[in-house]
This record gives structure tokens, C-alpha cells and sequence, in this order.
């Protein structure tokens, strides 16, 4: 099981959001917005920041980092090591299948992911054989696509794509692959842009609040 930070609700939680974070990060890294998505104080919402393992990282000369897999080459073209992914994947279900055990339904599990974390959100949600409340694809790409295997149970699933209009690292054209990938597969995700780079921003963070409650509080 992964490490991860918990944050629990002030109330018995009915729904979880697993929230992964982008490469050099940890689990801490998105804990701070939590107090910005000003959701309301009976909001039964457990959060769960996983931290990845730390690997080596051939983009940035082979340093020890935290990392869900290893990147070989940046740009559009991206090169990964696939092989280290569909392993995170893994272990980011095995965080989801905790959660159900524990009791939360798996309609009311939500993943979210942000930059190298969303691209393994991607394969983690789409995969999981049992329903999902839906993903959050943030500043990311979809990698695994060309031969990804949907689950029946999430060929329905609801999908949210945001991305920055002048990201440098994850450029926009990765995130518009990867909704026409998406939509190639039979789904219907929505896509939004804001006016910033590799980040996130309060508009968005807004966004996702309406989402998260509209999703898991209703």
C-alpha cells in the first residue's frame, strides 16, 4: 500500500477523492488547496494524497525523485517508461479497492491526478473494474491510450480535462490528444482552459469544488 497523507472529514466519510501529485512532488503538494476549495464544513469527503516512490529520472540526469515512472525524453513525443506506470496504476487501485473495503461505494470515488500523476489517474480510472464517481485530469496526458483495455464499468465514466493556455512542461496540444483519445474510445469528457502555465489557479480551483460537491455530495 502506498504511503499517503489522509485527511479525514469532520464527519463519517461517504466519499473519497485520491488525489495524485506531479513528478518531484509528494503527497503534500495538493493538501494545501484543500482549505481553497472552501467546501462546506459537513462535507463528508475523505482526501487521500498518495506519495509516489522515489526513482531515478533520466530527464533530470538520472536524479533520485519522487516519480510515478521515469521519463526518457520530454517535449510532445514524450518518452516513458510504460512498464513503471501501469505498475503506479496498480498501486494507486490497490488505494481505491481500500476505500470500498472500508466502506465508501466505488460511485463515490473520485481520482484526480496532476501532470505525470494524471497520466497514471488515466489508467487507473479507465481500467478499475467496478464504477467510479469520475476522473480529474489536471495539466496532463493520457500515454497508455493506444493500448489501453476499458472496463465495462467505467466506459460511462465522467471525465474533467484542465489545462493551462501557455503550459511550457504539458503542452496543450498533450491535453487535446488526449481528449480526442478519449472521445475515440466512446467518451464525452469536458474540456477547460485557463490563462496559466504549469500550475493551478483559483479559478479552476473554484471549478473544482462545484465539481468535486455536485459529484460526491449529492
Amino acid at each position: 500500500m502506498l504511503s499517503s497523507v489522509v485527511v479525514e472529514p469532520q464527519v463519517t466519510p461517504t466519499a473519497s477523492v485520491i488525489w495524485l501529485h506531479g513528478l518531484g512532488a509528494n503527497g503534500h503538494d495538493f493538501e494545501a488547496i484543500l482549505p481553497e476549495l472552501k467546501l462546506p464544513e459537513d462535507a463528508a469527503i475523505r482526501f487521500i494524497f498518495p506519495h509516489s516512490p522515489s526513482i531515478s529520472v533520466t530527464i533530470n540526469g538520472g536524479m533520485v525523485m519522487p516519480a510515478w515512472y521515469d521519463i526518457f525524453e520530454m517535449g510532445a513525443g514524450r518518452k516513458l517508461n510504460t512498464e513503471q506506470l501501469l505498475d503506479s496504476a496498480k498501486s494507486v487501485s490497490m488505494l481505491v479497492d481500500h476505500e470500498i473495503a472500508s466502506g465508501i461505494p466505488s460511485e463515490k470515488v473520485l481520482l484526480a491526478g496532476f501532470s505525470q500523476g494524471g497520466a497514471v489517474a488515466y489508467q487507473v480510472a479507465l481500467t478499475y473494474p467496478k464504477p467510479l464517481a469520475g476522473l480529474l485530469a489536471l495539466s496532463t496526458y493520457f500515454p497508455t491510450a493506444p493500448e489501453i483495455e476499458v472496463s465495462n464499468a467505467n466506459k460511462q465514466l465522467d471525465i474533467e480535462l484542465m489545462h493551462g493556455s501557455y503550459d511550457p512542461v504539458v503542452l496543450p496540444s498533450m491535453g487535446k490528444e488526449a481528449l480526442s483519445a478519449l472521445e475515440g474510445l466512446g467518451f464525452t469528457p469536458n474540456w477547460r482552459e485557463y490563462p496559466m502555465e504549469h500550475q493551478v489557479c483559483y479559478p479552476q480551483i473554484n471549478d473544482i469544488s462545484q465539481l468535486l460537491q455536485a459529484k460526491l455530495l449529492n
